[in-house]
């Protein structure tokens, strides 16, 4: 074992040392070359292992694969670049000893992978080497072994008390490094936290305390001028992707075997997600959960071009709209599920918001669970107060192949997800 002390960024090092006050982990940025070939796949040792605050640029190359032991925070005005093929392994932990990787508002990370070469981020307990795509030890029912990813920004959100800033979920107040928002500066909503692209996302969502988990990947106030294409999350034990405030767009999404739910929205997030696909598991429960401003700010996003596919008799949801939910959902192709699941207008808020034309729906095309006869008994409003008329009329029961929206999954024929889940993309 050799350990590289860069003494260059010590200063730097130091000023972030208050910011990881819930744990031990080392400031001083450390690179330990590990030898005990850990994953145990093919080629896989000489794993280098990233603690604490990452203080200058730095690239991380395919022909190694990287352990995130803890917290590894991008800080401001700091590049994270990751080549195509690369494997990042997070260590196991609970609580404040749970790994992720986190880039604060004003870093940025640089992942761009392909579809022949995905980033990959794991559990160090996944047995995947360097250069393959999967290991052989793990399943969609292993979930909870590492964090996840958090990116964080100053693009604009609506938070409670119209506050300018918050502290991302997963991360304790007292680390700085978990703040999003604007703060005391103008709202950025070009703000740009980089790429990520062709990445997959596996085994994350480790517990924190009762009840609270970290998500595959977690969106704190992102710009639009950040890029999030062709991104899948598997088998997370919280939600897949989350998107608080912000402003960020994002395509070719896959989230199979959720714990909680596959893509939620809070905070008026405003940027639109096309192009994505949701495979519950048994574990699942929400396809969708969408709610909406905390604050006066408003904001609505667009989800155009999706594919949900059900747990069968499970009887997870399609979707939840709850509170001030403002939301568009189009073009909506879902089948596989159970003959209780719904799509529901949760409250006397988001009842209220359908009637004023802050809530819209566009095509869904459903293949009807055994037990359901007509679409519309699908969309139920929940309201105690609120009557609604016409919810669910732009739904349509169909059958098997005559789908003519949602997804086009074949972009998302290059994951995992596709692979071990045979879901024939």
């Amino acid at each position: 074992m050799k350990k590289l002390f860069l003494s260059a960024l010590v200063v730097s090092a130091l000023a972030f040392t208050s910011c990881i006050e819930d744990d031990d982990t080392p400031i001083i940025i450390e690179q330990t070359t590990n030898n005990n070939n850990i994953g145990g796949g093919t080629g896989s040792s000489g794993c280098i292992v990233k603690a604490g605050g990452i203080a200058v640029d730095e690239t991380w190359t395919a022909d190694n694969c990287y352990i995130l032991d803890r917290k590894v925070v991008v800080q401001e005005g700091v590049t994270l670049t990751i080549e195509p093929g690369t494997i990042i392994k997070g260590r196991s932990g609970t609580g404040s000893l749970s790994s992720a990787l986190i880039v604060a508002r004003g870093g940025k990370i640089m992942a761009e992978g392909t579809a022949a070469q995905p980033i990959i981020f794991t559990a160090e307990a996944d047995n995947i080497g360097i250069g393959e795509l999967s290991g052989t030890n793990l399943s969609e029912n292993n979930a909870g072994l590492w964090g996840g990813i958090i990116l964080l920004g100053r693009a604009s959100g609506s938070f409670p008390g119209d506050v300018t800033e918050l502290q991302i979920e997963g991360i304790p107040a007292s680390d700085t490094f978990g703040l999003y928002g604007p703060g005391d500066e103008p709202a950025v909503d070009d703000d740009n936290s980089g790429v990520l692209r062709y990445v997959s996302i596996r085994h994350g969502g480790s517990l924190l305390g009762e009840g609270n988990e970290i998500n595959g990947l977690t969106l704190g106030s992102v710009g639009s001028g950040t890029v999030l294409d062709n991104i899948e999350v598997v088998a997370n034990a919280d939600d897949g992707v989350e998107f608080f405030g912000g402003t960020v767009n994002a395509s070719n999404l896959l989230v199979w075997a959720q714990g909680d739910d596959a893509i939620d929205v809070d905070q008026a997030y405003s940027g639109t997600i096309t192009n994505s696909v949701v495979v519950l598991s048994p574990a699942s429960d929400h396809a969708l959960e969408i709610d909406g401003p905390e604050g006066t700010l408003n904001g609505a996003c667009t989800i155009d071009g999706l594919t949900l596919i059900g747990n069968g008799d499970v009887n997870s949801e399609y979707a939840d709209y709850r509170s001030n939910a403002q939301v568009t959902t189009n073009n909506v192709f879902a089948f596989g599920f159970g003959d209780s699941a719904d799509v529901e207008l949760d409250n006397d808020g988001v009842a209220t918001n359908y009637n004023n034309g802050l809530v819209n729906f566009g095509a869904w095309e459903i293949i009807l669970p055994a037990g359901v006869t007509n679409v519309t008994d699908i969309f139920v409003n929940k309201a105690e107060n609120v009557t609604v008329t016409g919810f669910g009329s732009t739904a349509t029961a169909i059958n098997e192949g005559e789908q003519t929206v949602g997804a086009t999954t074949s972009n998302l024929s290059w994951t995992y997800a596709n692979e071990a889940g045979n879901l024939g993309f």
